[in-house]
């Protein structure tokens, strides 16, 4: 029995834990907000279409580190916002297994009025969190944000800088399955910026899945794998130091 079970399980950890299987994601564009809502009530035609990812396939595992890479307008942000369950794609099918840690608009989703340790607590609310684990993510996001007394007062009287250190400590702490990362390790003083990276190597190395957005050559320090988008297309998906070589401004 126990040959079995040891079996199971590690059948269970290949798994893929995301799924994309023929993805496509066509968004619809108007030139201002009154053809929009016009377009609600009317058969309206003045629009245009905007095809931000197209026939994507590509399958994660638990524990890999992805970098998404590509130029702007390539895509990239749309898939992530899928894995996220922030969009929905027009075609296609996503599986996504596990808890999603966003960093994607870092001091999005923050209640102004709300002291930060208040923000802290209701984020993880949201996530479904509740009681002793609530508390205990609570502690680890002070301490990690560091701002001292300013933790509660209002986060309408944080600078920027400050409301990233709180978006970024929050989402780091909420023990995910998988942490998604878009260009957030780019802000901040250099301090903060080692900090974070230095908590990202540790949670890839506790087996957490992570993808990884970034026009910087650090995307080498935390992936293994690359997945190349352009113009709404995967044209490469195999190991980082490939990508380097074949995409060398990407590495500058």
């Amino acid at each position: 029995m126990s040959e079995e079970k040891t079996s199971s399980a590690s059948t269970e950890a290949e798994k893929p834990i995301i799924v994309f299987k023929d993805v496509s994601k066509v968004y619809t564009l108007y030139k201002n907000s009154r053809e929009q809502f016009t377009a609600l009530f009317y058969n309206s035609k003045k629009f245009k279409k905007h095809t931000a990812l197209e026939g994507v396939s590509f399958e994660i595992r638990k524990g890999e580190s992805v970098a998404i890479i590509g130029r702007n307008g390539a895509g990239k942000s749309t898939l992530l916002k899928m894995i996220t369950g922030v969009a929905f794609p027009t075609e296609g099918e996503i599986y996504v297994k596990g808890r999603v840690s966003a960093l994607l608009e870092l001091t999005a989703g923050f209640v102004p009025d709300m002291t930060g340790r208040e923000n802290v607590r209701f984020k993880c609310y949201v996530l479904g969190l509740r009681g002793d684990d609530i508390d205990k993510i609570e502690q680890k996001a002070i301490e990690f944000a560091e701002l001292g007394e300013y933790i509660d007062q209002p986060v309408r009287t944080y600078s920027s800088g400050m409301r990233v250190r709180l978006g970024f400590a929050i989402n780091v702490n909420t023990e995910p399955d998988i942490l998604v990362i878009d260009e957030a390790l780019s802000v901040g003083d250099n301090t903060f910026k080692k900090k974070c990276k230095d908590k990202v190597s540790e949670l890839i190395k506790t087996g957490i899945t992570v993808l990884y957005v970034s026009h910087n050559k650090d995307i080498q320090d935390f992936c293994r794998r690359c997945i190349y988008l352009q113009n709404g297309k995967i044209i490469f998906d195999g190991a980082m130091e490939e990508a380097m070589k074949k995409f060398p401004e990407f590495a500058n």
